[in-house]
């Protein structure tokens, strides 16, 4: 998507687009609870956010756990879904990982979105789990040095 920028947060005011833009998704749409939601992993997370004609539509992160990564807070706001904004952002993800010399990253994938990383090489693995109320499967991919 053309008119789609993700850039990594550079400010607390960044910072803040990206929890909006996880409230609105994972707290107001599927109803997780919002003490699920923030965790203490976001201070040290490589984060991002997606623009769109200046304003923020969709983000993730990324946290390193040795020479693994989670990738997470995969959320794309309503009007911008279907657009390319997840890819974008998954994309600019990997290539952090790839970057830090990391050689493989996972995720817990909500059982809709399962195709869609799978489209990026990931493979579902493990049974699935409740996270938040809601289907999860840990999905796992290795990434070439």
């Amino acid at each position: 998507m053309r008119d789609v920028e993700v850039r990594p947060i550079a400010s607390p005011d960044e910072l803040l687009a990206a929890v909006a833009i996880r409230y609105a998704v994972f707290v107001q749409e599927q109803g997780v609870p919002l003490h699920e939601e923030v965790d203490a992993r976001d201070p040290d997370a490589f984060h991002l956010v997606a623009w769109r004609g200046g304003e923020p539509v969709g983000t993730g992160r990324l946290v390193v756990e040795g020479d693994q990564g989670l990738i997470g807070r995969m959320a794309v706001l309503p009007g911008a879904r279907g657009q390319g904004v997840g890819a974008a952002l998954l994309e600019r993800l990997l290539a952090e990982a790839r970057r830090r010399g990391l050689r493989h990253v996972h995720l817990h994938a909500q059982l809709h979105a399962r195709g869609f990383y799978a489209r990026f090489g990931f493979v579902a693995s493990g049974p699935h789990f409740l996270d938040a109320g809601i289907l999860h499967q840990r999905m796992d991919l290795e990434l070439a040095p």
